[in-house]
């Protein structure tokens, strides 16, 4: 597995899993390299995105400040117009989205695990 991030701590998570062919996985990687400055600039409530290369998949996780603002993403032309189209030829499979909020991936809240 590899992985490229930027350091955050998001509330909320936007995942994207993806089947794609291991021979298109680098045109799936150039792909999101040419979209993550963008994404990271222009998106509201953006916080992190990064990409895992996986045996069964290709995964996008993305740190978002709210679910509302990682739900908010789908709908706006960056993803439905530009990443979205680059990626559907790739695609082999219906892709896995899931909005998830800190709390929802860990069970506990941010004051839980600072003690306060």
């Amino acid at each position: 597995m590899t992985a490229t991030s930027a350091l955050a701590d998001p509330d909320a998570y936007l995942e994207i899993a993806l089947k794609i062919a291991p021979k298109n996985r680098v045109v799936a990687a150039a792909i999101h390299t040419k979209y993550k400055e963008p994404f990271l600039a222009t998106v509201a409530g953006v916080e992190t995105r990064a990409l895992l290369e996986r045996d069964d998949d290709v995964q996008v996780l993305h740190g978002f400040d709210t679910v509302a603002s990682a739900k908010a993403y789908l709908a706006i032309e960056l993803f439905t117009h530009d990443v979205f189209v680059a990626l559907k030829p790739l695609v082999l499979d219906a892709a896995i989205l899931q909005c998830l909020s800190w709390t929802q991936l860990s069970g506990k809240t941010r004051a839980d695990m600072s003690g306060t």
